[in-house]
């Protein structure tokens, strides 16, 4: 825990829900590659099966469009208080929304409705986790802007 943060933040049991939901919802992916007989890794972009250009270029250790720097994880690493609490939020808002970016794309393109279903279910859950997010920022008088 970080020296004068709100164990609301970074210890709420909400974020065990959200670690349980995301790996479940891994293993359900995992197991339609697997019964599909397609492989897990490849060596492509990342998400370069989302039919569209991505301006966006991998750079300081963030692979994807939401995922944390390596300078970001740097400055969340050495902040404390209310300063931790509102970066904290704020990447994870952002992580959140490419992850909705992601599933939005898998529920468009999915040709097997258990996907769609899935991705579908995806994207509500990360827009609900963002309300909350959002508003754990405003009671802290912070925006979600990085």
């Amino acid at each position: 825990m970080r020296r004068g943060a709100d164990p609301a933040v970074f210890k709420d049991p909400h974020q065990y829900d959200v670690i349980n939901t995301q790996a479940n919802q891994r293993g359900m992916l995992l197991g339609r590659l697997d019964a599909w007989g397609l492989p897990k890794t490849s060596q492509k972009q990342p998400m370069a099966w989302m039919s569209h250009d991505m301006d966006y270029r991998p750079h300081d250790g963030s692979l994807m469009p939401g995922m944390a720097t390596n300078t970001e994880m740097d400055k969340l690493r050495k902040a404390t208080g209310k300063g931790a609490e509102v970066l904290y939020l704020r990447l994870l808002t952002a992580h959140h929304q490419g992850g909705i970016d992601m599933a939005q794309g898998a529920a468009d393109l999915a040709e097997d409705s258990m996907i769609a279903r899935l991705a579908e279910g995806m994207v509500r859950g990360q827009q609900s986790e963002m309300k909350l997010m959002a508003d754990m920022l405003k009671a802290r008088g912070a925006s979600t802007q990085r």
